[in-house]
């Protein structure tokens, strides 16, 4: 284990997803954070300063969208890698328009999950 814990925040309003990813990443030695809303999303992750974000879609209040084009609009926040996790079926474009640096289609599978987050840490 590293001495810096990685850290991550899932934006989402599933909780089930919510849980069955924390406990994923936990296991593998992550803090994670999770909110099932998106206001105020400088502030949440400002003082959290995550490695990497998740983010879904249909996230309350503003959308994902929205959330991901405020974070990469702020000079300090901008560089953190955004995943972009959806069911729909245009998941690409809509990670493209918020400015993800990937994406995940929902319903995903642990190894996806993993493999993703890890793509977009070592990029960083």
């Amino acid at each position: 284990m590293s001495d810096k814990t990685k850290k991550i925040i899932i934006f989402d309003d599933d909780e089930d997803i919510l849980s069955i990813c924390s406990y994923i990443l936990e296991e593998q030695g992550w803090e994670v954070h999770t909110f099932t809303d998106c206001n105020n999303i400088t502030e949440k992750v400002a003082g959290i300063s995550p490695d990497v974000i998740l983010m879904d879609n249909w996230i309350p209040d503003a959308g994902g969208i929205i959330a991901t084009q405020t974070l990469k609009k702020e000079e300090t926040l901008k560089n953190i890698p955004v995943v972009y996790f959806s069911a729909n079926s245009d998941i690409q474009l809509l990670a493209d328009h918020a400015g993800a640096e990937t994406f995940l289609a929902k319903p995903f599978d642990l190894e996806e999950l993993e493999r993703v987050i890890n793509s977009v840490l070592l990029k960083n």
